[in-house]
């Protein structure tokens, strides 16, 4: 059974430089969406990677996307560490943080929560930890960094997700 993580790995694996799709409307919709992820101080110098395709070849090292999972219109910016977790989720690789990694959602979860525990629960939406996040910033650092911030979504602050995971890392709300 694939996980909607296990699609992430499809979709960012899919890498194939196109050109910006400037002609369809659609595509121009999907590239604003994953443009408004991020302050526009990242967003506008992106790549922006759409169905696992890249159409805009950005030169700030940061990637967008219009959706985390395919369709589910929760658009992430990622910087280049954060990428390299989230391919490792998708393929359920070990991960080891080795610095910072820094990914905006500035448009939330958009309906698209997760667990808390877990990236590759079967059903997330009926998981006993279900979490899903208005506008929030995600940081992953080295896990010993992690052992002081609550695990709480509730708790009104930062949160670690994912945190018995290699992929644990910082949920900082913004709302």
């Amino acid at each position: 059974m694939r996980t909607p993580l296990s699609h992430l790995l499809s979709f960012s694996l899919g890498l194939s430089f196109v050109g910006a799709c400037a002609a369809d409307p659609d595509m121009d919709a999907r590239i604003e969406l994953a443009k408004s992820a991020a302050p526009a101080s990242i967003s506008d110098k992106a790549s922006i990677m759409v169905d696992g395709k890249m159409v805009v070849e950005g030169s700030n090292g940061w990637t967008c996307m219009p959706d985390t999972m395919p369709g589910d219109g929760a658009a992430m910016c990622n910087d280049a560490l954060w990428m390299n977790m989230m391919n490792a989720v998708g393929s359920k690789a070990d991960f080891v943080a080795e610095g910072i990694g820094i990914s905006y959602m500035l448009q939330g979860d958009r309906g698209a929560g997760v667990s808390n525990a877990t990236p590759y629960h079967p059903d997330p939406k009926n998981a006993e930890d279900y979490t899903e996040t208005g506008a929030h910033l995600m940081i992953v650092v080295p896990k010993a960094l992690l052992k002081d911030i609550s695990i709480e979504p509730s708790s009104g602050g930062p949160y670690v997700m994912w945190g018995e995971t290699p992929y644990a890392h910082i949920m900082v709300p913004l709302e």
